[in-house]
């Protein structure tokens, strides 16, 4: 069972970092408003990186942002929280192999591989939570700036890249749960003390019985006096 739960969010956290890649270097995360454009033939996207303009003869133009601090807060925000989820879902990906048990390597106890996969389980929910907060606070400030009626600039709408983000963060979250959940702590009481034996001595004068422990090799001996 417990290796089942492992395989499994491993590969849950395998997809779930894929899809990352793919919502970090997507160029959909907001799409131009159909009902905002001025000309129906050109459309209008952008994602952390770069900003495209399409033709509906096919032609793709995209330029680069070409300041860093001259960016809104929240999308260097957003940049930072996609780029360090990448890394810890790499980070838990390389975990999360070591610490299955089907795998072997060197002597590791499996104490040892059962605390390595909770690690890599937590990692997984630290890199899908950097990316649901990344992508639902991208969304909100489309959907602030939509529907407000002083906003000055052009008005976008939810992009293909935000949903890829929330489908990643979701199997990350629920990989890592997996892999947390396949973690059996040993219970302290589960480790009892050796049993006492204990040799039956008479005084064969009338005197109290006495019951002495014996050693735990003595275990079927029996000293009468």
């Amino acid at each position: 069972m417990a290796v089942g739960l492992q395989v499994v969010g491993l590969i849950l956290g395998v997809l779930s970092w894929c899809l990352q890649s793919s919502c970090t270097s997507s160029q959909l995360w907001r799409v131009r408003s159909q009902a905002e454009s001025v000309t129906s033939s050109q459309r209008q996207f952008e994602g952390l990186w770069m900003s495209c303009a399409a033709t509906s003869m096919g032609s793709i133009q995209c330029s680069r942002f070409k300041t860093l601090l001259g960016l809104p807060a929240h999308l260097q925000a957003c940049r930072a929280l996609m780029i360090l989820s990448l890394l810890l879902g790499l980070a838990s990906i390389i975990v999360s192999i070591l610490g299955l048990k089907c795998t072997k390597i060197g002597r590791t106890s499996d104490r040892v591989k059962d605390q390595l996969a909770l690690s890599g389980g937590i990692l997984f929910i630290l890199s899908g939570t950097f990316t649901l907060i990344a992508v639902s606070w991208y969304a909100g400030r489309i959907i602030q700036e939509f529907y407000d009626p002083l906003y000055p600039g052009v008005r976008f709408e939810l992009g293909s890249g935000l949903y890829l983000g929330w489908a990643a963060s979701t199997l990350a979250l629920v990989g890592g749960a997996m892999l947390c959940c396949s973690y059996r702590r040993t219970s302290s009481s589960s480790f009892s003390p050796p049993a006492r034996h204990f040799s039956y001595y008479s005084s064969g004068s009338g005197g109290p019985n006495i019951y002495r422990a014996a050693p735990p090799s003595d275990i079927s001996s029996k000293s009468y006096v």
